[in-house]
């Protein structure tokens, strides 16, 4: 590690639960961050100011005037600027170090395997049901680390499902494999710090798990209620049932 990097991270590196060799682990990890919105915004920008070394951003959308309430990464000299294309930029200046990859489409089949296998861990900033649950199953095929987060209205939530760990639930174990009924934000609303709070957690999640402290939201379903500021915590275990990961899926 370079003098600078140990100047610029030494907040972290103070730490004894990161310490160097845990800030030489963010700079070898790769992050896919799928959505680069309300949550995914927050996120980015943590991972990057933390100094994760390779950072994958997925999005098909364009800046829009209506996101700049609450999608802190983009400004409004980006309207109607591919928002990977925005976000890398603003990446880019906040640290010069970082090797941005942008995937300006919408993920799906065989590009969404490639995608998950280049990578250490997964973000689920995205806003509909459909994505999510294509994402959690990569992952549990491919054995990823997912950190999902969601907010709408004045609630949010965060949790992480791990498939490496056996004890770990996947999404599916959660809610199921019905149909994409979620509200979005377009229909529902959202304040915009509720969804910052939700991207940073997954950051925080996310950094814990590529460096390697602390005790990850694994099997536990945290819930932000924004109009009360009261977090609640729910235990999630996995369902032997699940036809994602469940016996006979190819779990280990």
């Amino acid at each position: 590690m370079l003098d600078e990097q140990l100047l610029r991270y030494s907040r972290q590196i103070l730490l004894e639960q990161i310490d160097v060799e845990g800030q030489q682990r963010l700079l070898d990890s790769r992050v896919l961050i799928v959505g680069m919105g309300g949550l995914g915004s927050p996120a980015a920008l943590y991972l990057a100011g933390a100094g994760v070394g390779e950072l994958w951003l997925a999005d098909d959308d364009r800046v829009d005037l209506t996101n700049l309430q609450r999608q802190i990464i983009h400004a409004t000299a980006d309207l109607h600027r591919p928002k990977t294309d925005s976000a890398a930029a603003r990446l880019a200046a906040l640290n010069p170090e970082v090797r941005i990859h942008q995937l300006d489409q919408r993920l799906l089949g065989e590009q969404l395997s490639e995608a998950v296998a280049r990578v250490d861990l997964v973000l689920d900033c995205t806003d509909n049901f459909t994505t999510r649950q294509a994402l959690n199953s990569t992952c549990v095929a491919l054995r990823k680390p997912l950190v999902s987060g969601a907010a709408i209205r004045l609630q949010g939530q965060v949790s992480v499902f791990d498939p490496r760990d056996p004890a770990s639930p996947c999404y599916q174990c959660l809610y199921g494999d019905g149909d994409d009924v979620a509200l979005s934000c377009s229909e529902a609303g959202v304040v915009g710090p509720l969804v910052g709070v939700v991207g940073s957690l997954q950051a925080l999640e996310a950094l814990k798990l590529l460096a390697g402290f602390g005790e990850p939201l694994v099997g536990r379903l945290l819930l932000i209620d924004a109009l009360s500021s009261r977090f609640r915590e729910l235990r999630i275990r996995r369902d032997p049932g699940c036809g994602c990961c469940g016996a006979g899926q190819g779990d280990v």
